[in-house]
């Protein structure tokens, strides 16, 4: 997939799971189960014991079905090594130059985080694709969402952080281009227990959200 392809795909789909589970394997079933829901897009972050792994089995399972990213990538050699996996899109929790470069140098998406206005300017600057606003619900959710894209209508922006059922059609409404969804997707307890139909579920119920929320915009 081309760079543009990769973005257009995560924007299309509005929402990226984040798996953040105690295993590679829990991590590969999380996934299976967040697709069986009808979410083409996920995040499988560099916390997971065995992250790399999970990443070239999810690949070579459903690589061309599936946007797949790295999460949590902290520097320019895990972008790489996370590449060569499979990974098309690497977010990070921070702003570091060297892995925004990494990402260009081989035509991949590249999600650096930011909170303040000075920061999200300087990650745009330095060619973010999508700059990730964390910790967003610590900052007032949605609002805070709105707030940014007053001075910055051209930076797209995904909130992590706050963001549920009940709040991800807010932020979208507040323009943000997608959300990220951790936990209250990929239900740790519904992992522990091997009670994967419990994210597709939810799967299907985040995505009915982002069509509502998507409908009423276009209404608006």
């Amino acid at each position: 997939m081309t760079r543009q392809q990769i973005l257009s795909s995560i924007l299309d789909i509005g929402i990226v799971p984040v798996v953040r589970t105690t295993s590679a394997e829990s991590a590969i079933q999380a996934v299976e189960a967040i697709y069986q829901g009808g979410i083409r897009a996920a995040e499988i972050t560099m916390t997971v014991p065995g992250a790399i792994r999970a990443l070239e089995k999810v690949a070579d399972a459903l690589g061309d079905k599936i946007v797949l990213g790295a999460g949590t990538v902290l520097d320019a050699e895990t972008a790489r090594i996370a590449m060569l996996a499979g990974a098309e899109f690497f977010v990070s929790p921070g702003l570091k130059l060297a892995t925004i470069e990494m990402a260009r140098r081989y035509s991949k998406v590249v999600v650096p985080g930011a909170l303040t206005p000075t920061e999200v300017l300087a990650a745009w600057d330095a060619g973010a694709d999508i700059v990730k606003i964390f910790p967003c619900g610590n900052l007032g959710g949605a609002k805070y969402i709105k707030a940014l894209k007053a001075p910055y209508p051209h930076i797209e922006m995904i909130p992590t952080g706050g963001v549920n059922l009940e709040t991800a059609g807010d932020f979208l409404k507040a323009g943000a281009c997608a959300v990220a969804v951790g936990a209250e997707l990929v239900d740790a307890r519904a992992v522990k227990e091997g009670r994967f139909e419990v994210i597709v579920e939810k799967a299907r119920q985040y995505l009915a959200v982002v069509a509502k929320a998507r409908a009423e915009m276009a209404g608006a």
